[in-house]
């Protein structure tokens, strides 16, 4: 992922997502550097939300990141806390928040590089905030696809009516054959509480006519949605 002549640089992050429960008013990541140069970073707190054009990321101060910026030496490591504040609000006391955190590594200072392309880091940390009253929140599913007129292609529309959010990732179709067709290998993408996601893949006309299921991983478990299809032949 780097360029000749660069120097690969050593940000690490763990863990890659935080959840804080209602009582709970700070929780931490760690920040390593694994490289062999020295490595500065600034980490900026954004609300979270979702609407019909996707995520929507705003500055907010309902977390704080201490400290914001650090500077880690080659094998260094430092705690990150990430703290609940008085205007860290839920949307409701029943549904659960959503933050993320974009961790970026800074440029250093070239003057005794060698000449080449310098990649620098960028981290993207979803942070939950469990709501009050409830003991685990949910999300709540209801699945669309639709074959676009005359094309290959599939929309697929997920909406969350639950209290809590939902991770999708490797997304494919199975039919009544076992045959696999992979709509989406890795992660798919998260629906927050409220919120609608869509989707456009790309699949032969005769993959879902001959029957079958679909299978997703929803927050990391294997379940097989009830998908209502439409403009798709069986």
């Amino acid at each position: 992922m780097y360029g000749s002549g660069a120097g690969a640089s050593g940000l690490q992050v763990s863990p890659i997502s935080l959840t804080l429960q209602s009582h709970q008013n700070a929780d931490g990541l760690t920040l390593m550097n694994t490289g062999h140069d020295k490595v500065s970073a600034q980490i900026r707190v954004y609300h979270w939300t979702q609407d019909s054009t996707g995520d929507q990321l705003q500055l907010s101060r309902g977390l704080l990141a201490s400290p914001p910026m650090l500077s880690l030496n080659p094998s260094e490591q430092q705690l990150v806390r990430i703290i609940k504040t008085n205007t860290q609000i839920n949307k409701s006391a029943g549904v659960e928040d959503a933050y993320r955190l974009l961790i970026n590594e800074l440029p250093v200072d070239t003057t005794n590089k060698k000449p080449g392309i310098q990649f620098v880091l960028s981290y993207s940390v979803p942070v939950f905030i469990q709501p009050k009253s409830i003991e685990k929140p949910q999300p709540i599913l209801q699945w669309q696809m639709q074959r676009q007129p005359s094309t290959k292609q599939i929309t697929l529309q997920v909406s969350n009516s639950g209290n809590a959010h939902a991770q999708l990732a490797a997304l494919s179709f199975v039919d009544k054959r076992n045959n696999h067709t992979v709509l989406a290998r890795g992660l798919l993408g998260y629906v927050l509480p409220g919120a609608t996601m869509t989707w456009v893949f790309e699949l032969p006309p005769t993959v879902l006519t001959t029957g079958g299921q679909f299978e997703v991983l929803m927050n990391g478990d294997k379940i097989i949605p009830d998908i209502t299809l439409s403009g798709i032949d069986h």
